[in-house]
């Protein structure tokens, strides 16, 4: 939008308009370079004029040229115009960019077994010229970005809240640990019944993370006993520093316990619950965009699936 001197909207309509015929210095010819009638072009800068509070063309039965007000106003109103041209063709390039960017959102990184560059290298082959951008996101958001549409896919602890918004393929199961400070009293076990642990204080997702919370409580196999909470945790960091500081102790997938495994932390197989499930995800009969399919697959085929 450009101002003129009294505040009111310039549109950029009404600078192309005087600046053809400028360049024109005939109604006509600018009219039909316009695409307009030439009474419609003639109102239109008359209009300009009045609100402008002078007249930016001398017009006689010989010719049309530039008052000095009009020559004034010309080279900017071009660049006006130039300016404009250089932001709808940065727009236009920021959709593109837009369709062939691909968001993947993950509050665990998915190193198991190579998953990451594996799918990257099989997606990149169908689509050399997309960009994924990996996005992380934080323990309080169990959809790794689906829920508020900042991530395209996702890759999921589940359960997730409000699974009937999404479809997942599972990319692995794994055991569930407890993680506890090497001085606990069970700490020499090589494996614990998960009866032992029921009743220790245990470090807790964000409420926000809904189900997946419930999930690393083990509210499943507590039999309707609520869980003892110690302290919340929402990051690998926190949860880490919760345990050495003897809050409370977690539970962790197999494949995430070398991440928190440092000085005064061990984690032991837990017998008596189910394994976790890590899995990718994407909104259902939402944004089915062609990249979102073209990585789906990819996965799958880096976890030799057929489709």
């Amino acid at each position: 939008m450009v101002m003129d001197l009294n505040g009111k909207d310039v549109h950029s309509r009404d600078l192309r308009y005087f600046v053809a015929v400028a360049q024109e210095l005939h109604f006509t010819r600018a009219a039909e370079r316009l695409f307009v009638s030439q009474p419609a072009l003639s109102k239109q800068i008359r209009s300009r004029e009045r609100q402008l509070g002078t007249e930016l063309f001398v017009r006689d039965r010989r010719e049309v040229r530039l008052t000095s007000a009009g020559a004034a106003l010309l080279p900017y109103a071009q660049q006006a115009l130039a300016a404009v041209q250089l932001g709808v063709e940065a727009v236009e390039r920021a959709k593109t960019e837009e369709r062939a960017t691909l968001a993947v959102g993950m509050s665990t990184r998915p190193a198991r077994g190579g998953l990451l560059p594996a799918v990257r290298s099989r997606f990149s082959a169908a689509h050399p010229t997309a960009t994924i951008r990996l996005r992380q996101v934080g323990w309080q958001d169990a959809s790794a970005g689906l829920a508020d549409g900042t991530a395209d896919v996702g890759f999921i602890w589940l359960p997730v809240p409000d699974a009937e918004r999404y479809a997942w393929t599972v990319v692995a199961e794994e055991a569930r640990h407890v993680a506890l400070p090497d001085t606990h009293r069970l700490a020499a076990q090589d494996e614990i019944d998960f009866a032992d642990i029921a009743d220790e204080p245990f470090l807790a997702l964000p409420e926000s993370a809904g189900a997946l919370r419930d999930y690393w409580l083990a509210l499943d196999a507590r039999a309707g006993r609520p869980p003892r909470v110690g302290a919340e945790i929402a990051s690998t960091d926190e949860t880490y520093e919760a345990l050495v500081d003897g809050r409370g102790i977690c539970l962790v997938a197999a494949g995430n316990a070398p991440l928190i495994t440092l000085g005064g932390v061990v984690t032991r197989p837990v017998r008596g619950i189910a394994p976790s499930r890590f899995a990718l995800a994407w909104r259902v009969g939402e944004d089915r965009r062609p990249l979102v399919g073209a990585y789906i697959r990819a996965c799958r085929e880096a976890l030799g699936r057929a489709e």
